[in-house]
């Protein structure tokens, strides 16, 4: 059986319903991309799925649609996408096998 594309652990899974429950009026679900960017070339990008274009791909992950943008897919191939709330911090968290190096910020990352 092939991995899945992505995956939301059920935390995120749970950040994402909130999210959409609250700000989401007219989504389909949460929106994933990858934007060029930063010292180490890509970062991570999230929004609401407003749409759902013919070159998108969409998983069903935790009961949560994700749109992820075509240009997208080789970068985020076996991601899994994490909610972690720590002290007074809280942030979706990518944990993505592409990865091969990650800016000293956190903010970008390069495959």
């Amino acid at each position: 059986m092939a991995e899945p594309l992505l995956s939301l652990t059920p935390s995120a899974a749970r950040r994402v319903r909130d999210l959409l429950a609250t700000r989401g009026e007219g989504a389909q679900g949460l929106r994933l991309g990858v934007k060029a960017t930063g010292c180490s070339g890509f970062s991570y990008k999230l929004d609401f799925a407003r749409s759902i274009g013919p070159e998108d791909r969409v998983v069903e992950s935790q009961g949560v649609t994700v749109v992820v943008d075509a240009e997208a897919v080789p970068l985020l191939a076996g991601t899994e996408v994490d909610w972690v709330e720590d002290g007074l911090g809280a942030q979706f968290v990518f944990k993505n096998p592409n990865e091969k190096a990650r800016c000293g910020c956190g903010e970008s990352f390069k495959v």
